[in-house]
């Protein structure tokens, strides 16, 4: 019984020192509901959208995204600047709060597919992995809904609580 008790013990202490990997969690990143719209036959954009919470006391930053559904992938922000929706490639990477959460979400934050090498397809799922500077690399499933989409807070799609900001026209839309 003595070596099962030393193992037992070990066991306690390596769970504490690294906490379970679960679909969306890394030791100090939770990624929350990933998910995408679906894209029409031809589009060669789609964006990626879910909410980091940083579960850690120090800072940390979304440095980048890689997934076999695109040819690139880059950290966007969409926003309006004097009236005229403006997206662009977040120099840098995302940075994410010490305690604290960023919602990647239509019109605002998002991961960009560039290059689709087919469409995204409602119903469909994909792995994503992002990388962050101190939580390293977290791979998560994401699942991709209709087109319309705009994820509502129980994670089922739909317009739910949620309004999607860019006035239906998502940059997947955008040629």
């Amino acid at each position: 019984m003595r070596p099962i008790s030393k193992f037992a013990a070990v066991s306690v202490m390596v769970a504490a020192a690294f906490p379970a990997f679960a679909q969306g969690t890394g030791s100090s990143i939770a990624v929350e509901q990933p998910w995408a719209r679906a894209t029409p036959a031809g589009a060669k954009t789609g964006a990626v959208y879910m909410t980091l919470d940083n579960k850690s006391s120090s800072a940390d930053r979304l440095t980048g995204a890689s997934s076999d559904v695109a040819d690139k992938l880059q950290i966007h922000e969409m926003k309006v600047e004097n009236g005229v929706m403006k997206m662009r490639e977040i120099a840098g990477g995302l940075p994410i709060p010490a305690g604290g959460s960023v919602a990647l979400k239509p019109g605002s934050y998002h991961v960009m597919l560039i290059g689709l090498k087919k469409p995204l397809t409602a119903g469909e799922k994909f792995p994503l992995t992002l990388t962050f500077d101190k939580a390293g690399n977290i791979s998560v499933t994401v699942q991709v809904q209709a087109m319309g989409a705009a994820q509502d807070k129980s994670g089922m799609g739909g317009m739910g609580g949620m309004q999607d900001k860019s006035g239906g026209m998502g940059h997947m839309e955008m040629k």
